[in-house]
């Protein structure tokens, strides 16, 4: 059995989603919610629910979701990492209403204008309250951001820290710049990496597994089977393809690694990171 370990939900009767307003994606203009993704994906045991929206409302929804859900088993949440108060929030969370469920916090990055925005001081001193709470960090960047991603994962040795997506690379383009620098991340143990997120980094009509394996190759061997996890990005997945495409590219990836490395992906490390 699988563990999925990045997939979001949103319910547009609640919030709307201003990121998936313009036409191409269409696809997921709707509502997903845990009865759809339990159905999406049969042969997932346990995952981990990702925030969507930059807003204190969502996390306690998504934390309320896991404690009655029978897949659902840890929350990335969302709280302002530049507030004065973080400590604070992190704490009303953590031992708030079903607050046992939360495992991790994530922001936006990719929509900040500043590069450096991760370097800032007052998000240092954010991620640090993170790691004090037992919490992993997860980066959602893209390639230009990553020597800031770099700079922080070095300055906090103490936080755990998630790339998710592979931190974005242009399927179709040379990796060579953006390969770099994910081996730059890599080199810190305090740092493992998602394998989502590609096939929508790529041509949504026309990727097939052998233009994603130089990418999957370089995070493989930048990470190890033991610092890289399997994640859908379930529903935005749906914009290139179905849970089941997807989960069988994965799979047609990893095929030739041993069976403990490929339970390592599809589930040991995940286990380990959000202590499943």
């Amino acid at each position: 059995m699988i563990v999925d370990a990045h997939h979001h939900l949103w319910d547009l009767s609640v919030r709307d989603q201003g990121w998936i307003t313009d036409p191409p994606m269409g696809v997921i203009r709707r509502s997903f919610l845990e009865p759809d993704f339990v159905a999406a994906a049969p042969e997932v045991a346990t995952s981990v629910l990702v925030q969507t929206v930059c807003v204190p409302e969502e996390t306690p929804e998504f934390l309320a979701v896991a404690a009655s859900s029978d897949v659902v088993g840890a929350v990335v949440g969302w709280t302002d990492l530049t507030s004065a108060a973080v400590g604070d929030s992190l704490a009303a969370l953590v031992d708030g209403p079903d607050g046992s469920w939360l495992r991790g916090i994530r922001h936006q990055v990719q929509g900040e204008p500043d590069p450096e925005w991760l370097c800032r001081k007052d998000v240092w001193n954010g991620l640090a309250a993170v790691g004090a709470h037992g919490l992993v960090y997860e980066l959602l960047t893209l390639p230009h951001q990553m020597p800031a991603a770099r700079r922080t994962v070095a300055a906090l040795p103490q936080v755990e820290f998630v790339v998710d997506h592979c931190s974005k690379p242009a399927i179709g383009s040379d990796p060579g710049e953006w390969a770099e620098l994910i081996r730059s991340l890599a080199a810190h143990e305090n740092v493992t990496c998602k394998l989502s997120g590609l096939v929508t980094e790529a041509d949504w009509k026309s990727w097939d597994v052998a233009t994603l394996r130089p990418y999957f190759e370089v995070v493989l061997d930048a990470f190890g089977p033991e610092r890289l996890m399997f994640g859908s990005d379930w529903p935005v997945c749906l914009l290139a393809a179905t849970y089941e495409e997807w989960l069988g590219a994965a799979r047609e990836l990893v095929a030739e690694l041993s069976p403990d490395e490929q339970a390592a992906i599809f589930a040991g490390t995940a286990r380990r990171v959000y202590a499943l």
